[in-house]
């Protein structure tokens, strides 16, 4: 499990000295338990792995984000800092699929629901996320199925 990987790696991180990661971690650790928390009041999750994938991919968009900001307004400095946590966040990730990979994943999904414009996109990235989850990041799959959409 992700989350049992993400504790041992703290361990490892806090003994080996690495403060950098070592914060990155707890942060990811603090991200999980909050999202545990939200979870909760709601439906029971199905797969615990999926809940922390969502979480981390989260985690990784917001600092992208960040970086794009920083560099924008010529902080170097803090968006090589947010990119070193992205670094440290994605080795928790399952590998991502290639582009000519995902690619062919959602024109299938495409043809299979039948979708021919963008009022089918909802519908489409619903079978993105149940079939191809982790593999693929949101934003990423978002752009994929407009493509494939736009081409329909």
């Amino acid at each position: 499990m992700i989350r049992d990987d993400i504790k041992s790696a703290t361990i490892a991180a806090m003994k080996g000295g690495d403060r950098d990661t070592t914060g990155t971690l707890r942060l990811m650790a603090a991200a999980i338990k909050n999202r545990d928390i939200e979870a909760r009041t709601s439906a029971a999750p199905k797969d615990d792995d999926a809940l922390v994938t969502e979480v981390l991919q989260k985690m990784i968009k917001q600092r992208r984000e960040s970086a794009e900001i920083y560099r924008n307004n010529g902080r170097e400095d803090r968006a090589v800092t947010e990119e070193a946590e992205i670094a440290v966040i994605e080795r928790f990730l399952p590998p991502q699929m290639s582009d000519a990979d995902a690619e062919a994943a959602i024109r299938a999904i495409v043809a299979e629901t039948g979708a021919a414009s963008m009022k089918d996109m909802g519908r489409v990235m619903a079978l993105v996320k149940e079939r191809l989850g982790a593999s693929i990041e949101p934003a990423r799959a978002s752009g994929l199925v407009k493509v494939a959409l736009s081409q329909a």
